[in-house]
């Protein structure tokens, strides 16, 4: 095992990761899992806090998900869409087409969630220009906004510690300004100067992005159904296409399968990812309408086709699986578990509440803001990765955004390891 550490060492550049410190220490290597559980190379078991990178859905090794997987594997493991298709690929999309809200009846498939916004970007784009509204050259965001680390992708971002460097790079949109937790005088002032700035761009805006109810890599940053859909409805008045990002919040992490579901909103775009699959293998899918669709047919010399497209597209294992675990939400009833188990946690994290800046949790998703060591004080650089740190020793993996402690646990995860989870999460800040 030791020799792992050494390779990994020698090899391996981690994402997100400043390597000097990272070869100073020993790597945790996952040699297995199984339901909410991970297993490192010493047998050492952990929660797995964060569904692995907010991916896994029904938990690791499920046996439907692992038959589904075979059963494909014994008919082809990979063919092109480009000219070609198959039933996988299909076949999950007139599921997707009747499981996301509204009549969103086209599927492009890609791999990532950074590629998923991409093509609605460059769909929504070339769709306004078709449509004669060829000055409709930008795109508005949220402050603080995350959708993937793609240039495209980084331009609609507003993450300055992951993205400055890049900036010359860049195209200039529309930033409006966010809350930094739901309802409030805060929530209010922001939606105010929202709706402004929209009014004053809006002819030059081809659509804005947003992620609905949760900034993930904001630090779990949230606002209300209502904050949302008056800057949707507005944009939808003026013009703007609407693109909802749901690579991170889709799946049931919010309270209902789609996030938008709650806004009461049909995007133009509706893109998704991680959970898509149930943390099995990459795939990512970005669904529109047939109005976006159909301005995009011509005869082949008008070149109104939509140029883009990746090797892996609608890969035929990982559509199976996500065939699969669409079954299996409605099998197990995973959304109610994933309800139930929020309710365990937000009642465990009472007692935490006095201890932290702040605690913020819509469904399964969890936000906690730290607390610096004297009363009031601001945390200093790394505590979040202290306390993450701690939480690993402790037997939950746990991964920090800044100085706020993030929990995301797989769906299924039983109600008495959410509790342990948050016990665990509880201990290692007290003692960090």
């Amino acid at each position: 095992m030791h020799d792992l550490a050494k390779l990994d060492h020698r090899h391996l550049w981690h994402p997100f990761t400043q390597q000097r410190d990272w070869v100073a220490t020993e790597p945790l290597i996952i040699e297995r899992a199984s339901g909410a559980h991970l297993v490192d190379v010493q047998g050492k078991r952990y929660i797995d806090g964060v569904s692995s990178l907010w991916t896994n859905i029904h938990g690791h090794r499920h046996p439907v998900l692992d038959q589904a997987l075979r059963d494909q594997l014994d008919k082809v493991a990979h063919t092109t869409l480009l000219g070609l298709s198959h039933p996988t690929a299909i076949t999950l999309a007139e599921r997707l087409s009747h499981e996301t809200p509204g009549s969103m009846q086209r599927v492009f498939y890609s791999d990532n969630g950074s590629t998923a916004t991409e093509v609605a970007l460059k769909m929504a784009f070339q769709y306004q220009q078709q449509v004669g509204q060829t000055a409709r050259t930008r795109f508005a965001s949220l402050a603080g906004a995350y959708h993937g680390d793609t240039l495209g992708a980084v331009s609609v971002g507003g993450i300055g510690l992951f993205h400055e460097i890049y900036r010359p790079l860049l195209f200039e949109g529309v930033v409006l300004p966010a809350p930094t937790s739901p309802g409030g005088d805060e929530e209010e002032r922001c939606l105010e100067q929202a709706l402004r700035a929209l009014e004053a761009e809006a002819s030059t805006i081809a659509a804005l992005i947003v992620e609905p109810l949760v900034q993930g890599a904001a630090g779990m940053k949230m606002h209300t159904p209502e904050f949302l859909s008056a800057i949707l409805h507005r944009a939808r008045q003026l013009g703007i296409l609407i693109v909802a990002d749901e690579v991170a919040v889709g799946f049931g992490r919010t309270g209902s399968m789609f996030a938008m579901e709650q806004v009461d909103i049909v995007p133009d775009f509706l893109c998704l990812a991680k959970g898509i699959a149930a943390g099995y293998l990459p795939l990512a899918a970005t669904l529109t309408t047939e109005t976006i669709y159909e301005a995009f047919l011509a005869k082949p010399e008008a070149y109104r086709q939509f140029f883009h497209g990746h090797t892996f597209t609608g890969n035929p294992l990982a559509c199976a699986v996500a065939l699969a675990s669409l079954d299996l939400f409605e099998q197990e009833n995973t959304l109610a578990n994933a309800a139930a188990v929020s309710e365990v946690m937000r009642d465990a994290l009472v007692g935490l509440a006095p201890e932290v800046a702040e605690i913020r949790q819509r469904g399964i998703m969890i936000g906690i803001d730290l607390l610096g060591e004297a009363e009031g004080s601001v945390p200093a650089v790394g505590e979040g990765h202290q306390v993450c740190m701690k939480a690993r020793s402790l037997g939950a993996i746990l991964r920090p955004l800044g100085n706020t402690v993030v929990i995301n646990p797989p769906l299924s995860i039983a109600s008495e390891d959410a509790r342990t989870l948050i016990q665990i999460v509880t201990e290692a800040i007290r003692r960090r």
